[in-house]
């Protein structure tokens, strides 16, 4: 269980039968639909497709403003959310793309959909995107319990956060060795996790790019407890398999997987 039962209000029981109630016209159309069928084969193109290499998992967190990403232009990278915002800084695009967050893709589409790279985005956020060849949809399932998929043609996990997405696809697509950086794992803002806000600094400080959330915008502050718990369940899986899951993150906070140095593993 990601939550204590204790934490078990009616609130949240209500709001939670409420997105089950929600999620039937979905779960319907991935199970049954044409689209859905057209989707899964354009996502068994990607199954094991970089069996036994490695791959950069690029987060969010504002240390990435300040490193030097110019060594992994020739790497094979996952860029999130709205990483896009530091492509001209970068120097590169990143090799994939990948959002599920409901409040990104509803706010930020247009910018999405003109994104050059292969992207695989959250299946509840389809209408907003006219079909492309190199768009695909994932499914995340509802469930009490976390747990990491290992299949993207089925349901995935969130895990509440978009870096376990990632870990997954990155799985499925064949890599055994991921190195994360800008796993910054610690918030400037404070208040209830996963509670839908509005923004009112000028200034985004949680993430990489000061406009990345701006002022006006709506956001969900992150729940980090269950991101250790998702984390844990992809650094067991990738060792499982004689993988491994490294944090790369210059001044990280995150206390699941191994730190290493990042000057090392691209100059060394």
């Amino acid at each position: 269980m990601r939550f204590a039962w204790r934490e078990l209000t009616a609130g949240r029981i209500s709001a939670a039968a409420a997105r089950r109630v929600a999620e039937i016209p979905h779960l319907l159309a991935w199970r049954g639909s044409s689209r859905a069928a057209e989707n899964r084969e354009r996502l068994e193109r990607f199954r094991g497709r970089h069996r036994g290499e490695r791959c950069f998992v690029l987060g969010n967190g504002p240390s990435l403003a300040h490193m030097d990403l110019a060594p992994l232009r020739d790497e094979v990278t996952f860029g999130t959310n709205r990483l896009y915002l530091m492509f001209e800084q970068m120097g590169f695009t990143p090799t994939y793309y990948t959002s599920t967050n409901a409040l990104v893709l509803e706010q930020y589409h247009a910018d999405i959909a003109r994104l050059p790279m292969p992207r695989f985005l959250s299946w509840n956020g389809r209408q907003h995107f006219a079909p492309q060849d190199d768009l695909m949809f994932i499914r995340t399932g509802l469930s009490l319990v976390d747990y990491f998929g290992t299949d993207a043609t089925g349901t995935l996990c969130s895990g509440g956060t978009i870096t376990f997405v990632a870990l997954q696809l990155a799985y499925y697509m064949g890599f055994r060795e991921v190195i994360l950086i800008g796993l910054d794992h610690r918030f400037a803002g404070q208040g209830t996790p996963n509670r839908v806000e509005v923004r009112t600094a000028e200034r985004d400080q949680d993430h990489c790019h000061p406009d990345y959330f701006p002022a006006g915008s709506r956001w969900q502050l992150p729940d980090l407890r269950r991101s250790e718990q998702a984390y844990a369940l992809a650094r067991d899986a990738f060792a499982a398999a004689g993988g491994r899951v490294l944090d790369a993150t210059v001044g990280g906070h995150c206390p699941v997987f191994v730190k290493v140095e990042y000057e090392a593993l691209v100059r060394g």
